[in-house]
């Protein structure tokens, strides 16, 4: 069959240029949730959130870049080209969620993947507006030109709405891949379908083929989510889920239970004790009375399970940012059994906020608070660790009270565990770093922070690991460990992520 005439309308009726720009509604849409996804599995799977999103989103619009320049090229079949680019885009950004966990632990350059998907999909997304544009050249440019943008960018914006408040927490960036890859290849088998042209009878059979390809991929999801976490972890995945927040994996082989948020180890059953154990006692046994307690974060229960080993304790309050982890955790067994029941204790209260605007709002005075926040891996975490949280959480220390932060590794990242010591003291608060060592972390460290001086000595009751003299031994820092000038950790700088950054990167290259 001939190509249309370059010189000619390729699309004349008013039916026909309805679905081109519905089509350009919905490959905007498209291309938007790909970027994100991809952006998101990178901050998920490498860590620091704002490198990765900065990164993979200026990648994507270079590529699209190049891509719209390269359209100059094309001197005719505009229509068969753009149903072709529709399948590719279906395909590679359908499939490339997947892809990418598949591929994250059996690739050693795996920024070279990711950055290849991304600049591929990016070139060809680069490619479909001025094709649009140029398919529907028969009507009024300037018509043409505004409804086909005013289309791609209220795409974009549904996409930016859906993608966090709907398609992440409950469908997980797996599924939302294969959804709009499915999503693409109907635009080109409904276009083929609707444009009054005959023929094209190769891309209607390969864009059939490619959206039951997708729509089998859809439907195995949860299998190959599955696969790709047990690839991920090397471990037996026992639950998964995406939350508003985090990705919740939970891991069982023989008796270790070990969470994973977001990728990152949180604890191991074996020896989680030695963690929690040295996290909650040091600083609730140097308070005289603890009565009143808070903990910040520590939604699995374990360190409230600590915290309920005194019995002088009247009321427990946790606030977590995540309403779906205190909820596992409290309501299934074996989880419950891990923390004793500690999230359903009568002296509990489990709120499930943000920590940072919570402290700053409340009121409410604390004899020991317990800062159990997952490591400044990105800025949205790095904000948790900053003068301006601790100067809020100081106001909520009753007289005589006590402060713990869990810190990180005073051994791999010496740097970003002292810069934590700089940080509460700029907050106006006096420190003592101790550590202690955790077989699935490592040397892990801590710092005790007050108002006024910290007793040298504590009522420390007898755990599985900590006894009063072990208690004694947690302060004493090798002089590779030992304190160095450090910065403080502002909201404007946020020193700490990048340092925290730095060295885990040296440790594990």
């Amino acid at each position: 069959m001939a190509e249309a005439d370059p010189a000619q309308p390729i699309v004349t009726a008013s039916g026909s240029t309805a679905a081109l720009l519905a089509s350009a509604f919905v490959v905007s849409t498209c291309g938007l949730i790909y970027e994100l996804l991809a952006s998101t599995l990178a901050s998920y799977l490498l860590g620091d959130s704002v490198t990765q999103f900065s990164t993979v989103i200026g990648s994507y619009l270079f590529a699209m870049g190049v891509g719209s320049w390269c359209s100059r090229y094309v001197k005719r079949g505009e229509l068969r080209l753009f149903v072709r680019i529709e399948l590719l885009i279906a395909l590679l950004g359908g499939c490339s969620a997947c892809a990418l966990f598949l591929l994250f632990p059996l690739v050693d350059h795996f920024r070279v993947a990711l950055y290849g998907l991304v600049l591929a999909i990016g070139f060809l997304v680069g490619l479909e507006i001025p094709l649009l544009i140029r398919i529907l050249r028969g009507f009024d440019f300037r018509e043409t030109v505004s409804n086909v943008l005013t289309f791609d960018y209220v795409g974009a914006l549904v996409a930016s709405l859906l993608f966090p408040l709907l398609l992440m927490p409950h469908l997980g960036m797996i599924r939302t891949g294969f959804l709009f890859g499915i999503f693409n290849a109907g635009v080109a088998l409904a276009l083929l379908f609707t444009l009054p042209r005959a023929g094209y009878r190769a891309e209607k059979v390969a864009s059939v083929l490619v959206l039951l390809a997708l729509i089998a991929g859809f439907v195995a999801s949860d299998r190959l989510q599955r696969w790709a976490e047990v690839a991920s972890y090397g471990e037996p995945v026992i639950y998964a889920t995406s939350t508003k927040f985090q990705r919740i994996v939970l891991t069982r082989r023989d008796d270790d239970v070990r969470l994973y948020l977001n990728g990152n180890l949180q604890f191991s059953s074996r020896d989680e004790y030695r963690y929690h154990e040295a996290l909650v006692h040091p600083a609730m046994g140097r308070v005289a009375n603890p009565r009143n307690v808070l903990i910040l974060g520590g939604g699995d229960g374990l360190a409230a399970r600590e915290v309920f080993k005194h019995p002088e304790v009247q009321r427990l309050t946790l606030v977590d940012l995540d309403g779906d982890m205190t909820r596992l955790f409290s309501r299934t067994a074996m989880l419950s059994r891990l923390n004793r029941g500690s999230l359903t204790d009568p002296r509990m209260t489990v709120i499930n906020a943000d920590g940072f605007r919570w402290a700053r709002e409340a009121r409410e005075k604390y004899d020991a608070i317990i800062v159990d926040f997952p490591d400044p891996v990105d800025y949205s975490v790095g904000k948790l660790y900053t003068d301006t949280f601790y100067r809020a959480a100081r106001k909520l220390l009753a007289p005589g009270g006590m402060m713990v932060v869990q810190s990180t590794s005073p051994l791999i990242a010496p740097n970003a565990f002292w810069t934590v010591a700089s940080t509460l003291e700029a907050a106006g608060l006096q420190t003592r770093g101790y550590h202690v060592y955790v077989p699935s972390f490592g040397e892990w460290g801590f710092i005790l922070a007050a108002a006024g001086p910290i007793p040298a000595q504590g009522n420390i009751p007898t755990g599985r690991f900590l006894t009063p003299v072990i208690d004694q031994r947690l302060f004493d820092f090798p002089p590779d460990m030992a304190r160095r000038p450090t910065p403080v950790n502002r909201l404007d700088n946020q020193v700490l992520v990048r340092e925290f950054a730095d060295a885990w990167d040296k440790y594990e290259s």
